[in-house]
């Protein structure tokens, strides 16, 4: 098996990895259908607990092909394709952030910003390659610029909280799922036009950590934050450090890492993934919302996608800054 894959071009080897993906996504899919036919024939009650967990696993099943489908068209495209595509994606979880938190008319000038100008230059950064500016582009310039506008619309009231709310929303939303894409125009030796498994690597070890963090957290009593999450557990949380850490290693052959390296990689990438989806949670129970796709059905129009990506979010600045710090790219 590991001649045969050494034996295919990086374009074959990546079109392999999308058509695995894309099959089990096909399986889920179905065994998804399966069980919501079973549902309705035996007329169960579609507000009860079995019945909102399968609308929220469909709910996952869908976001999860719209991201599949924007990697595919990113890779199938090109490079520049694929910074647009992440940059819609930007575009709808900030809009989603944004709308979950009460904004005044002092505001308006902000936002106009934050969308229409902080968002497309910081993914201009990521296209032409500038990435020391690309770096410190948000965290010093735009935060440092952001509340200057809001206090030349002369309205103070909860000046603080509004900034500092909009502020956060860019850091995640703009500025984390930003180095998604950003990984694709790093330049390893002898690793030239497989940067998509470095993407690759990312998402699916981060993901492998939360379902196995979700799964064994069934079961665990006294979680560590049960006002925030009841299914965020020291056992659950190192369950799934362990079980992205390990597939980081067994995936080490398809990125420039060796496997020691790579579970280092999967281990850091999963430690800020993980904890940043609880910190998403923690924000969301401030806003006093449980769920941003309840019932399948975002209540900002976006889907519920910042639900399914916010680990990325995090995950991915720490991960790209690693990579380049290990290799002095």
């Amino acid at each position: 098996m590991g001649s045969f894959l050494r034996s295919l071009t990086p374009d074959q080897q990546v079109s392999l990895v999308f058509v695995v993906l894309f099959g089990l996504l096909t399986i889920a899919s179905g065994i998804g259908l399966l069980l919501s036919l079973r549902e309705r024939r035996a007329g169960e009650d579609p507000t009860g607990e079995r019945a909102l967990r399968l609308r929220d696993n469909q709910a996952l099943l869908r976001s999860s092909w719209v991201m599949m489908l924007v990697f595919w068209v990113g890779w199938a495209a090109g490079e520049g394709v694929a910074i647009v595509l992440f940059g819609l994606v930007s575009f709808f979880i900030l809009r989603e952030f944004i709308s979950l938190s009460p904004t005044r008319r002092g505001d308006h000038r902000s936002l106009v910003l934050a969308f229409f100008a902080v968002l497309p230059l910081q993914y201009a950064l990521v296209w032409t390659e500038r990435f020391n500016l690309f770096t410190v582009f948000i965290p010093v310039y735009v935060f440092l610029a952001i509340p200057v506008v809001s206090a030349l619309r002369n309205d103070p009231q909860r000046f603080l909280e509004r900034n500092a709310k909009l502020q956060w929303g860019i850091m995640v939303c703009v500025y984390g799922m930003s180095h998604v894409p950003a990984l694709l125009l790093l330049s390893f030796p002898g690793f030239a036009g497989r940067t998509a498994f470095l993407v690759f690597f990312l998402v699916l070890v981060v993901q492998t950590c939360m379902l196995v963090q979700h799964i064994a957290a069934r079961g665990l009593r006294r979680p560590v934050a049960p006002a925030i999450s009841a299914s965020f557990h020291w056992r659950s949380w190192l369950m799934g450090l362990a079980a992205g850490g390990l597939l980081g290693a067994v995936l080490a052959g398809f990125t420039p890492f060796k496997p020691l390296p790579a579970l280092a990689m999967a281990l850091v990438a999963c430690v800020a993934g993980s904890l940043g989806h609880l910190v998403m949670k923690a924000i969301k129970r401030d806003r006093g919302v449980t769920h941003w796709g309840m019932d399948g059905r975002s209540v900002t129009g976006a889907s519920g996608l910042l639900d399914r990506v916010d680990a990325l979010c995090f995950a991915a600045p720490v991960f790209f800054h690693s990579v380049r710090w290990t290799f002095d790219l």
